[in-house]
């Protein structure tokens, strides 16, 4: 590893970006500064549309179609990654949906089958994404971070089951960490403040809030993507290397306000 280049020869494994906007497009952006390899994954056309110039332009080695929602096609990923020399360093988990008609009215009537698709999309994909990934992990003593935020213990208006899911993702994580952390497997989130994407898009009056944010956080000011993805280099990089089970907030302090 050269000076300045965490990531040197080291395989970063990418689901969830969605385009140059996406929290994981600021992680895969730092990583890539620092000499990462990429495989992406996309859920169908349309998104494959987004993904593939991105994932292009960074010189991915793979971009294959995966919907987390079906076994199959995630051992399909796998079985791919699982082919290409020098293994697997690191996986970053930035998946989360809740029909948009579940964030819109109270969350005292979520649905049955909203709640069961935002707990499986937003949560049980990670578990499902780790089984597979900690074989190839192991031996590179790698890393897998994923994506949550502040309505996973505090009430934010309109956010409703997501994060009902944020919460259950944050406790996989502390679960996940104890799991794998023998095989030398970390698992951390990132807490990310509010940030203008097409997933928060769906949550009403995102601009408000992120409006009050810029007026009450300590660093009077919203989170970027570039800080969120150095975050990430940090977790998942020999820096972090004692980290794991962790929930690291990047929200300019918003957190720890009572407000």
């Amino acid at each position: 590893m050269t000076a300045g280049r965490l990531f040197e020869n080291k395989r970063v494994l990418v689901f969830g970006l969605a385009n140059e906007r996406s929290i994981a497009w600021g992680i895969t952006q730092a990583m890539h500064e620092h000499g990462a390899k990429f495989v992406f994954t996309y859920a169908g056309e349309i998104m494959e549309r987004r993904v593939r110039p991105l994932a292009e332009s960074v010189g991915a080695e793979l971009i294959l179609p995966c919907d987390v929602t079906d076994d199959a096609q995630i051992d399909a990923v796998f079985e791919q990654v699982a082919k290409l020399d020098g293994g697997l360093d690191a996986v970053v988990h930035s998946v989360a949906y809740a029909p948009r008609e579940e964030l819109e009215g109270d969350y005292v009537n979520t649905t049955r089958d909203g709640f069961r698709t935002a707990l499986d999309i937003s949560v049980y994909s990670l578990v499902a994404i780790a089984q597979r990934a900690a074989p190839l992990l192991a031996p590179n003593r790698g890393s897998i971070v994923t994506m949550s935020y502040y309505g996973a213990e505090k009430v934010v208006p309109h956010y409703n089951v997501m994060g009902v899911a944020k919460a259950a993702l944050e406790a996989s994580v502390r679960y996940l960490a104890a799991d794998l952390g023998p095989q030398g497997v970390r698992v951390n989130a990132i807490s990310a403040g509010a940030i203008k994407t097409l997933a928060s898009s769906a949550v009403k009056g995102i601009r408000t809030l992120m409006g009050h944010i810029e007026e009450k956080t300590p660093l009077r000011r919203n989170v970027t993507l570039e800080e969120v993805g150095n975050a990430a280099v940090f977790l998942c990089s020999e820096m972090g290397s004692g980290v794991t089970g962790e929930i690291i907030y990047v929200d300019t302090g918003y957190h720890i306000l009572a407000v």
